[in-house]
């Protein structure tokens, strides 16, 4: 079988301004990331994520491009870039980078040109209404339709209304982005994410209103995965792969569907999306966890690949999300023996190998996040509390997993020399790679040791699953791949679990791996030939 490069990477997300500050401005950037690019090689990655980087005024933090060709001022220069990329290829390290299609911002060229009069050539690159055709909602919250009082008409925002959705209807549009990715591909980039790639407006039936749940929440079903937005994704595939072969392409699909995720991977199409129903479980639920991995197993074809990850920058640490109250310390250690070991690309957000909790803001004013900000001024506007209100936010906002770096126990953490661009003063936990890395016990140690006994075994690299069963609290699998058979037993429970097992022992949180008596969050890593 003709594997590719990227089945053999575990990924690691970094969030552009919070991993590490090279010029002592606050704010993370290339030149930092240079500087670490040894680390993550230690580490054991082999490929990077980054996310955007482009000039913006970072309404959401990025995802608001005003110019898709410039870095950033905050994040460095070309050159930074350039000097960065050709270290981490030398290091053996791919790069893919986040891109945002769906929308610019207000303050890119386009938009610029687009709002200035009806009769402007780019006018039609994005989507002007006279009325409002229907209830669209934001998916930050509030109306989608924005009143332009210079022309007098609407203009549609599925996020925030400084990130204006394009019009993938106009061929100029297709045509414009096709030169932004043959521009990254020169300077070297080995693959992309697509931010919210089913969220793209491909048709122009706008006279469907979204229907509501019962809690009043409205459900977001037409103005997303609309008719047509597969073919657009082949064409666009086809475009890129024509550009470079070997490209990696990542889609994030907004959907809890996964029959509706895998139609947007497989052949001809991206090489992997996110299953967010795995990812970003709210609470720890081994049923859950069990339920989703048992599920793609199943729906998916043999050339669809799932990815691996519980962290990211859109959601709080899971870390944090599984342990709320301390009760289930350890927890992260078998969730990162889950991640390393089980089929599929994993992905790793910066600061999950030493066990980084979330950001909770104790006051609005320390909060830096749109969408927490948004869900803040809503609950006001409703009438609530300063204090429900602020709970509101923290729930929503994406500040949690956007904290700094924690290099050291420095004053910001060895992050920088200046006061960071994010809120530290709510920080509580301490942890650090600097301390970590004294005790050979500790979380660090555990991922470099998953990550290389990963690419040491080709069945973890390659091996499906020959089954997965949970007994109790007990998560076990096997993997097969030609004669080579691994198989995980993870313990979750409060109670002990006896392995009775042939073969080798590759790993083991046992102290005595003789005596195979695994107790809470204990694991073992076993091999055979068959």
């Amino acid at each position: 079988m003709d594997f590719k490069w990227w089945q053999e990477c575990v990924f690691y997300e970094i969030y552009m301004p919070s991993f590490m500050d090279g010029n002592d401005d606050g704010i993370g950037d290339f030149k930092g990331i240079t500087t670490k690019l040894e680390y993550l090689k230690e580490l054991g990655v082999k490929g990077i994520w980054l996310t955007p980087f482009y000039k913006s005024p970072k309404i959401d933090n990025g995802y608001d491009i005003a110019d898709y060709y410039a870095i950033d001022s905050d994040y460095g220069n070309l050159d930074d870039f350039k000097v960065f990329i050709d270290k981490a290829h030398n290091l053996g390290i791919k790069v893919i980078i986040d891109i945002v299609l769906n929308h610019t911002s207000s303050q890119h060229e386009w938009f610029i040109e687009s709002s200035s009069s009806k009769d402007n050539d780019k006018r039609d690159y994005y989507i002007w209404k006279s009325d409002k055709p229907n209830n669209w909602e934001s998916f930050f919250g509030g109306d989608s339709w924005e009143f332009d009082e210079k022309t007098n008409e609407y203009y549609y925002h599925a996020f925030a209304k400084e990130q204006v959705d394009l019009n993938w209807q106009n061929p100029k549009v297709y045509d414009a982005m096709k030169e932004v990715f043959k521009y990254w591909i020169e300077l070297g980039v080995d693959g992309f994410r697509f931010d919210v790639i089913n969220f793209l407006t491909v048709n122009d039936n706008f006279n469907m209103n979204n229907p509501y749940d019962k809690n009043g929440e409205q459900l977001h079903i037409n103005d997303k995965d609309q008719d047509g937005i597969i073919d657009l994704i082949k064409r666009l595939v086809r475009d890129i792969r024509h550009m470079k072969k070997d490209i990696f392409l990542v889609g994030e699909v907004g959907s809890e569907n996964l029959n509706e995720l895998k139609e947007y991977t497989g052949k001809g199409l991206l090489d992997v999306v996110f299953n967010f129903n795995l990812g970003s479980i709210k609470e720890f639920s081994l049923k859950k966890i069990y339920k989703e991995i048992s599920l793609m197993d199943k729906v998916y074809n043999k050339d669809q690949i799932p990815t691996l990850f519980f962290n990211s920058h859109d959601m709080g640490r899971s870390i944090s999300r599984f342990n709320p109250d301390g009760k289930r310390n350890g927890i992260e250690s078998a969730m990162a023996v889950l991640l390393l070991t089980s089929y599929g690309v994993p992905f790793m957000y910066f600061g999950e190998e030493i066990g980084i909790r979330d950001l909770v803001c104790s006051k609005i004013e320390n909060m830096n996040d749109i969408q927490g900000i948004t869900k803040y001024n809503l609950e006001i506007e409703k009438g609530n509390s300063k204090e429900v209100a602020l709970k509101s936010a923290n729930i929503s906002s994406r500040d949690k997993s956007r904290g700094i770096m924690q290099w050291n126990n420095s004053k910001y953490y060895g992050f920088s020399n200046s006061k960071p661009w994010i809120n530290i003063e709510d920080k509580v936990y301490n942890v650090s790679v600097e301390t970590l890395e004294q005790d050979r016990n500790s979380l660090i140690y555990l991922y470099k040791e998953l990550i290389q006994l990963r690419y040491n075994i080709p069945c973890l690299l390659y091996g499906k699953y020959k089954n997965i069963a949970m007994e109790k609290d007990i998560l076990i699998f096997e993997r097969e791949y030609k004669s080579e058979i691994i198989r995980v037993v993870i313990n979750f429970g409060e109670k002990e679990y006896i392995e009775e097992f042939e073969g080798d022992v590759l790993m083991t949180s046992l102290k005595n791996s003789r005596k195979i008596v695994l107790n809470r969050f204990d694991f073992i890593i076993l091999y055979r030939k068959e």
